[in-house]
């Protein structure tokens, strides 16, 4: 039911050292001196913490790299196991050829042969794909080429990565080492150049960034591109719907939505005017493809016995994902402070993930920025990565068992093991997110008095629609011998 309470926004907050607040970061800081001091002289020095973040994210970028290097060498080329025994695999130079780009095929407008007829994915990853292809020489060795594509396509993605760990790093303006949970994330570093996702997520990383200053038309836009990568950042707009119902903030909505179509259309309506085959491949491709890695629905068709057909697992996805959004939004409407939109970002995604009828490895970098956002600290979110990685190892191993002609590698039973790993590791993370939202006080973002510092207009804004006890003031943020204690709705009147 309707309810006005006044939220005052908080002042300009000093920077959050995360080894003076987090003990995982404390233990860690050791390798370099140990926490920052009481008198520590902070600023002055040319490596700001957006610089570290963005050297870190660089760092670690190449290390992934040379993870790869083993099937960069041979293994792409001399056999299917040597690349999952490895744990090395990639899709970029198997597209190269598989795609037509070796063969100057035109993304969407030419068709391929074998079958697969169109190019699979969103039309503004194929233009990533079809420019890395024009930066890749023509001629000589195949093999050559190959890696060379791989080598310009990891260059791009480099790019994506950094803008992704200081976008991030920037939306909490006084959370900037927060940053570095992305650029350590050790998921990033083995999944960055398997795929081509970190397009769309570094798109909606810089989306979030613009929404967290106001910018709700900017927003839009690069949402809208993102969504013209890959098909999940579209979920964004569900939960900022949910806060911006509850603040009554229908313009800056009525924006992000028209910034989002309109951009999107922009990338799109050539491509499906012109090529209206191609243009909708990846569509029926993401409809008609059974269930497949990773997924829950992999575990009980495997544990049973039975195929799934894909109209049934669409429907059990989709009914499952409905019941999600509609917990999200009680969540988001009765929880006792309208929650952070990170929050409500992370728990949609992650819904989607759970209950997707596939998850490749490289889906995780979907949830990375905003499981930092949602949740900094470094506890849970090294739980999760751990979970992640044991999975991105499991997958592998278990293609190399299923692959090899001597069986090496991970049985059935253990690469269900690795998906279970997967599915709980997110839900915990979901858990802490909800926990918090019920119990702003546990929030850590919001320990120091901040309301929604990645909210933009919602920062510090007035509760208008509000359902059940919510509706109730007034609520405090936490209150600790640190920080000092906040009113949310100090002066408000009991709703009639």
């Amino acid at each position: 039911m309707p309810s006005h309470q006044k939220t005052t926004s908080p002042p300009e907050r000093p920077v959050v050292h995360p080894t003076r607040r987090d003990e995982i970061a404390a233990v860690g800081s050791e390798l370099i001196g140990g926490p920052i001091g009481r008198w520590a002289r902070v600023g002055g020095s040319a490596l700001t913490p957006v610089r570290v973040v963005a050297l870190v994210a660089i760092g670690m970028f190449a290390l992934g790299m040379v993870q790869k290097v083993p099937c960069y060498d041979w293994a792409w080329f001399r056999g299917s196991s040597s690349q999952y025994t490895h744990a090395c695999y990639s899709d970029i130079p198997h597209l190269f050829v598989g795609r037509g780009f070796s063969d100057g095929l035109i993304p969407y407008f030419d068709r391929l042969s074998g079958d697969m007829e169109y190019l699979e994915y969103p039309v503004l990853t194929g233009l990533f794909m079809e420019v890395a292809a024009w930066l890749t020489p023509g001629g000589g060795d195949l093999m050559h080429r190959e890696q060379v594509y791989w080598m310009v396509n990891s260059g791009m993605l480099m790019v994506c990565a950094v803008v992704l760990a200081v976008c991030v790093a920037r939306t909490h303006r006084h959370r900037p080492w927060d940053g570095l949970l992305v650029a350590l994330a050790p998921a990033l570093a083995l999944t960055a150049t398997i795929n081509w996702d970190l397009l769309a997520v570094a798109l909606t990383a810089a989306a979030m960034l613009m929404w967290s200053r106001g910018r709700a038309l900017a927003f839009g836009i690069l949402l809208g591109l993102a969504t013209a990568a890959k098909l999940y950042p579209a979920l964004l707009l569900g939960p900022l719907l949910v806060i911006c119902w509850r603040a009554w903030k229908w313009r800056e909505f009525g924006l992000a939505l028209l910034g989002s179509a309109g951009s999107w259309l922009v990338v799109n309506v050539p491509v499906m005017l012109l090529a209206p085959e191609g243009w909708k491949k990846f569509y029926t491709f993401s409809q008609e493809r059974d269930v497949d890695f990773g997924s829950l629905w992999l575990i009980i068709t495997q544990r049973t016995g039975e195929r799934l057909e894909p109209e049934a697992v669409n429907t059990y996805a989709i009914v499952l994902m409905l019941l999600a959004c509609a917990g999200i939004w009680a969540l988001g409407v009765m929880a006792p402070r309208r929650p952070r939109f990170a929050q409500l970002a992370f728990l949609v995604v992650a819904a989607f993930v759970l209950t997707n009828k596939v998850y490749s490895p490289q889906y995780v970098l979907w949830l990375i920025p905003l499981a930092v956002l949602a949740r900094p600290r470094w506890r849970d979110f090294l739980v999760w990565q751990a979970c992640e990685v044991m999975y991105f190892l499991g997958i592998w191993f278990y293609l190399a068992y299923t692959t090899s002609g001597n069986k090496q590698g991970l049985p059935t039973e253990g690469y269900q093991f690795a998906i279970a790993l997967h599915l709980a590791g997110t839900l915990y993370l979901c858990a802490l997110v909800v926990r918090d939202i019920l119990m702003p006080e546990r929030d850590v973002v919001r320990q120091d008095g901040s309301d929604d510092p990645s909210g933009g207009v919602l920062d510090g804004a007035e509760d208008v629609f509000v359902v059940g006890r919510a509706a109730r003031p007034p609520r405090h943020a936490a209150h600790t011998e640190e920080s000092p204690r906040v009113d949310w709705g100090a002066g408000a009147q009991d709703p009639v």
